[in-house]
């Protein structure tokens, strides 16, 4: 008797580019925001699809300005976004920063906000995780590569400073 197996009953990783290609189009990303000024590089969230933002944080070691952009989704007055760090190990440095320094300032398509950053935990991370799988279907998947946890990070505005100029 011999058994086949269809496609849809294989058990398969999720394919993702080499990590040296994640990296690299996160770089031409960031240099497109720098050399057109902002005007190009973030967008909006919509139902289907993740909006990307700007975040600004401070080095844990450097006291140094750091930036980098990240997708995001909203909820209510909240920013939230998965320190996902490419699918790769190792938590992502922004994260890392954030933890240190939560204080942080966002630039979004419709200007800057001053935030300040946590992990999601308990029932609040399930409904956020819950959120970004019914966009990314292979969410679970994706994170199951990862030998540790990833972290839902929510942005939240600072009392007295929604928005910032600069």
């Amino acid at each position: 008797m011999e058994v086949v197996m269809s496609v849809e009953n294989r058990a398969e990783k999720p394919k993702l580019p080499p990590r040296w290609f994640i990296r690299l189009a996160w770089s031409v990303h960031r240099g497109l925001y720098r050399v057109f000024g902002g005007r190009v590089g973030l967008w909006r969230p919509r139902a289907d699809r993740w909006g990307t933002l700007r975040l600004s944080t401070t080095g844990r070691r450097t006291g140094q300005q750091r930036s980098v952009i990240v997708a995001y989704l909203e909820d209510g007055p909240n920013l939230f976004t998965l320190a996902m760090n490419g699918w790769g190990e190792g938590e992502p440095a922004w994260w890392l920063n954030l933890q240190a320094h939560p204080e942080a300032a966002v630039n979004l398509v419709d200007g800057r906000r001053l935030v300040r950053g946590r992990a999601a935990t308990g029932d609040e991370r399930s409904r956020l995780w819950a959120r970004w799988r019914e966009i990314e279907a292979n969410l679970d998947a994706h994170a199951a590569l990862r030998s540790s946890e990833t972290a839902v990070v929510v942005l939240e505005p600072r009392p007295g400073a929604e928005h910032a100029a600069g």
